[in-house]
């Protein structure tokens, strides 16, 4: 999982559709489709699942495993922020002494 698919996740869990989420990344329904399969098959156990029905009956889910991993994966990305907070600050005070020679 990276940062894309997790927004995807994520917009899945918002919209209760692929389509919605993956619109709301300015992704094709196809291309959406195609990253859950593969996170479904890569995980070994369905992280989205899905129902048919049409516009007003189909949808899309994320299961228990899906809502743990995503928690996890943006726990990994606020630690990781917050790891490389001074070194961040670090740049931007070096960038800005640039700036004033």
């Amino acid at each position: 999982i990276g940062p894309g698919r997790a927004d995807l996740l994520e917009g899945i869990a918002e919209t209760g559709s692929i389509g919605a989420a993956g619109k709301r990344m300015a992704m094709s329904y196809k291309r959406a489709w195609s990253l859950v399969q593969d996170l479904n098959a890569g995980w070994g156990a369905p992280l989205v699942e899905t129902s048919r029905g049409g516009s007003s009956q189909g949808g899309a889910t994320l299961t228990p495993d899906a809502q743990a991993v995503l928690a996890a994966y943006r726990a990994m990305q606020a630690a990781t922020r917050t790891a490389i907070d001074d070194n961040v600050q670090a740049l931007a005070t070096l960038r800005e002494a640039a700036r004033q020679n």
